[in-house]
């Protein structure tokens, strides 16, 4: 696994976007893959959270017949949370401040899922 093209596109989302505090991303099991965060966010417990809330706005989504599921977004009273789909079998969060641009994240993270899926693609090719 190429960490450091995970850590790069990490790190190039958080310079796009004003706000951005921590990224990560997991497997959709929850098991972390990469993280970018601060001291006080447990990685791989935000790993099996975000895992979690994105299977369950998957079940929404189809369900309600409204697709595939993109992303999702808790806004609490300190800033936001948002939960991207990479395919079948892998997410990220982003977690922002009161002051991210949640339309400028959504912009600014279709170019960087589609490499971080390249990425994980290149895992799994390489692991077969």
């Amino acid at each position: 696994m190429d960490h450091e093209a995970l850590a790069l596109e990490m790190r190039v989302l958080r310079e796009q976007v004003t706000g951005i505090t921590d990224t990560a991303v997991a497997a959709a099991d929850g098991l972390l893959i990469a993280a970018d965060t601060a001291d006080s966010i447990d990685p791989e417990g935000l790993a099996a959270l975000a895992a979690a809330g994105l299977g369950l706005a998957r079940r929404t989504a189809q369900a309600t017949s409204r697709g595939t599921l993109r992303q999702t977004v808790t806004y609490g009273s300190h800033g936001c949370a948002a939960f991207y789909a990479v395919g079948d079998t892998a997410l990220m969060v982003v977690l922002g401040d009161e002051g991210m641009d949640v339309d400028r994240l959504h912009l600014a993270t279709q170019p960087a899922l589609d490499r971080i899926g390249s990425i994980l693609m290149n895992k799994t090719a390489e692991g077969v």
